[in-house]
């Protein structure tokens, strides 16, 4: 009995182990994040008369990988601006003031993953490996 209830202990762990899946940052280029889009800083300035107005800011700075929500940078301070460009798409690029009061382009990315905080798919796999404890130790009890 105690070597049945063991293994499926063992079981259900290894199982829920395998179903968490770690969200891994790829910070081989300097980026700030706004509202879930992902954005790589470029070494093109835009000039003060081409900005727009402003959409955001860094309210989280790391220099360590990892997985952050929110409007985060890898490079710029907590606090720095972002600002849309006057006739340039925010699914092209934005505008991000410097410390030094200038604006750097910085290039749309795409959409960044790494916020995504909840996953329904690793709930289901918990509640099914759960489902599945249940059933085992209900059939290890009636065997006994």
């Amino acid at each position: 009995m105690k070597k049945s209830l063991f293994l499926l202990i063992a079981f259900c762990l290894a199982g829920t182990l395998l179903a968490v899946r770690s969200v891994h940052a790829d910070w081989a280029y300097s980026f700030v994040v706004n509202e879930g889009k992902s954005y790589v800083i470029s070494d093109k300035r835009v000039e003060a008369e081409e900005v727009d107005s402003m959409i955001g800011k860094v309210t989280k700075y790391s220099d360590e990988e990892g997985t952050y929500s929110g409007n985060f940078s890898n490079y710029y301070p907590k606090g720095t601006q972002y600002f849309s460009i006057k006739g340039v798409n925010l699914n092209e690029a934005i505008a991000v003031k410097t410390g030094n009061g200038t604006f750097i382009r910085a290039d749309y990315n795409g959409e960044y993953a790494g916020g995504a905080s909840f996953s329904w798919s690793i709930l289901w796999s918990a509640a099914g490996l759960l489902l599945l404890a249940a059933v085992l130790f209900i059939v290890v009890r009636k065997r006994r």
